[in-house]
């Protein structure tokens, strides 16, 4: 999905969506030797950099996300909206299908 988006800022999620950006995996090793992006491998972590008001219950109460901005998680290997701006891939993910939380 390519959009015309100048700024990833700009883009508000809906709901129980939640904006993240994959975490790019060190194209250095810790003795200094640099490895070729084809054997770089994509992490499942991701930085959330916005986050939906929530989705509505049966009830029609609204029920807030389990994470917010600036937190790290864990998320499916596929899947999501992938959302393209300039050369950086972003993915929308419902907040349901966010595994899990990471706590440094």
């Amino acid at each position: 999905m390519s959009t015309a988006l100048k700024s990833i800022k700009s883009l508000a999620p809906l709901l129980d969506r939640v904006l993240v950006q994959r975490v790019k995996m060190e194209a250095k090793t810790a003795g200094g030797i640099f490895l070729p992006e084809s054997s770089v491998k994509e992490l499942n972590e991701a930085r959330v950099l916005a986050v939906g008001p929530g989705g509505l219950d049966k009830d029609g109460k609204r029920v807030a996300c389990g994470v917010a901005p600036g937190d790290k998680v864990l998320i499916p290997q596929y899947g999501g909206s992938p959302v393209k701006v300039g050369d950086e891939e972003y993915h929308l993910f419902r907040d349901h299908d966010i595994l899990a939380k990471i706590n440094e």
